[in-house]
């Protein structure tokens, strides 16, 4: 009998070491050699070095002198990252009714001037409710509000935006998006110049 479980006690022991040990410090070990930024969690650190954020999870910014992104739908908190889900509220669900007509007086209440049309993804959430992301138009909409709460030109900002913008990857796939925490911070940074 013991003859039986002897090859199945190598072969467990074998297998464990080799896919449980050798196999992820042989992936760790590439991915920190190869893409040693995206490895550790794509962070993004301000000027004086220290993590504020990462580029692939969303912050919530409320403040009339920073950018917005998109509204999170995670709990307890927004952009909880242990809770990456939508809301999964139907287009007729009174939250969700309730939510977006929020969100639509307090950009408005904030920014009465403004005439244009608020882009749909500062008032609707994400899939993950983590998005960093936010549309160029989005980013554009909120200019004049980010000026006169700062107190600066709006070119100035906009071209913060321009400088901030990633394109479309390999030219085809997604669409123009701004990083909202890379830009409050080029805006931080260039106000404190």
């Amino acid at each position: 009998m013991i003859k039986h479980f002897k090859p199945a006690i190598i072969l467990f022991v074998l297998l464990t070491v080799l896919t449980g040990v050798i196999y992820p410090a042989v992936v760790t070990g590439l991915a920190q050699l190869l893409f040693p930024l995206q490895a550790n969690g794509s962070l993004i650190t301000d000027n004086h070095g220290r993590v504020t954020g990462s580029a692939l999870i969303g912050q919530p910014f409320n403040d009339p002198s920073h950018f917005w992104g998109r509204p999170s739908a995670t709990a307890p908190y927004p952009y909880n990252a242990s809770a990456s889900s939508g809301s999964n509220l139907g287009p007729t669900n009174p939250a969700l009714i309730t939510g977006i007509k929020a969100r639509l007086q307090a950009l408005k209440n904030l920014d009465p001037d403004n005439k244009a049309p608020i882009p749909v993804d500062l008032i609707t959430a994400s899939a993950s409710g983590l998005d960093p992301h936010i549309s160029p138009a989005a980013a554009n909409y909120q200019v004049n509000r980010v000026a006169k709460a700062r107190k600066i030109k709006p070119e100035l900002i906009h071209a913060l935006i321009d400088a901030n913008t990633v394109s479309r990857q390999w030219s085809f796939l997604g669409e123009p998006r701004v990083n909202v925490l890379a830009l409050n911070l080029a805006l931080d940074a260039s106000i404190a110049k």
